[in-house]
């Protein structure tokens, strides 16, 4: 059976961004004939069945993000791969970049930007994703800027990000954001849209009730059942 997907979409300046939700972490973006794939994992999505991908973004090299068998389905000749340094070894000539780096490819603005927990441990003093290593990224849709947080907590560097029009931020604890960890994060740093995603609560209802005070923030929701 074909398996159908969760979408939205948001207006750019030069015409629909749609939004697919595969899964997880797994999205994918479509804009002006550009098929964008973030952490493609087949466990989540048919990747056989889905668009072919002129960029693949990884966020960093945990089984849930980096998966070879879905790059594999999805890649074709021209197809660049953009992820964070320590998957370099699972992802062979394609382009890396550290936190703090930017690139242009095939006509999209991509910025990686820092991903990693404060209190998230696996054990004292180890955190699930230590800082310096996973990437959350920041891609500029003609005048929209989108930015996937990846893996991470309400850290300072999301809070002190400007003019973001949409945010996709992970809500699964222990090893990303509470709702209260998400809402703070938003009352900082102001997204016109907030997109929780990486989760399994099944309505968002606690995140709404937080943010019924923060009205120019618009939660949309989109669960992957």
């Amino acid at each position: 059976m074909h398996r159908t997907y969760p979408q939205d979409s948001i207006l750019t300046s030069q015409g629909g961004l749609s939004i697919t939700f595969l899964g997880h972490a797994s999205l994918m973006f479509t804009w002006m004939g550009t098929v964008v794939h973030v952490d493609p994992v087949s466990a989540e999505a048919d990747y056989a069945a889905l668009p072919k991908a002129n960029i693949i973004l990884v966020t960093h090299e945990h089984f849930d993000h980096l998966d070879p068998e879905s790059i594999i389905l999805l890649r074709r000749p021209f197809t660049e791969i953009v992820h964070n340094p320590e998957s370099r070894s699972k992802l062979p000539g394609a382009r890396a970049l550290k936190n703090g780096q930017r690139a242009s490819i095939q006509g999209l603005e991509i910025e990686a930007v820092p991903a990693y927990n404060l209190t998230g441990m696996r054990a004292p003093g180890a955190p699930y994703h230590p800082k310096g290593i996973g990437n959350g990224y920041i891609l500029t849709f003609a005048d929209v800027r989108v930015y996937v947080a990846g893996d991470t907590e309400n850290i300072p560097e999301m809070k002190a990000l400007k003019d973001i029009d949409a945010a996709f931020l992970p809500m699964m604890l222990p090893y990303t954001m509470s709702p209260e960890m998400i809402a703070d994060a938003v009352r900082a740093f102001r997204p016109k849209i907030l997109y929780p995603y990486h989760t399994k609560d099944p309505d968002a209802a606690v995140l709404r009730a937080l943010l019924a005070d923060t009205p120019d923030v618009e939660l949309r929701f989109k669960y992957v059942r």
